[in-house]
């Protein structure tokens, strides 16, 4: 089901208050089947990846009482799934991702930016091709046959 055009023009605002945000929110059950739908669409290496991370955070967050950490919980969680479907329509069907926003990136705390940074290095090889991901094992062989 779709969200009505009068809703979809008001999903842009902020801050939204707690009813607001709760209106438009989906619940975590259903939210947390539709990412992992989501997903099936992308390439193994970053299903895997996305399927582990949003199962952690989602356990992670499971015993949370604060309403609006669930509410930003949520929030976030289902513009990762709106960007998901959105990147895999405009691609006919191959992830296309997108760069991240320097205020965003300046709005992370200390933390957030730890586990960015921990993420850039588990994925940097699922973005290479194999004709770098060839060259490179040919580059390691030969390095190895070289110290023998």
């Amino acid at each position: 089901m779709l969200p009505s055009p009068a809703l979809r023009a008001t999903a842009g605002r902020i801050p939204l208050s707690l009813s607001q945000a709760s209106a438009q929110l989906i619940p975590p059950i259903p939210l947390y089947r539709a990412l992992l739908r989501a997903h099936r669409a992308l390439p193994h290496d970053m299903r895997f990846m996305g399927d582990a991370y949003v199962k952690s955070e989602f356990r992670a967050t499971r015993s949370t009482d604060n309403p609006v950490h669930i509410v930003a919980f949520l929030t976030q969680w289902k513009a990762y799934l709106e960007e998901i479907q959105k990147g895999l329509t405009d691609a006919q069907g191959k992830w296309q991702g997108r760069k991240l926003d320097a205020e965003v990136l300046d709005s992370l705390n200390t933390e957030q930016v730890g586990q960015l940074y921990e993420l850039m290095h588990a994925t940097k090889d699922v973005w290479k091709t194999p004709e770098q991901l060839e060259r490179e094992a040919a580059e390691a062989e030969a390095l190895a046959a070289s110290k023998q």
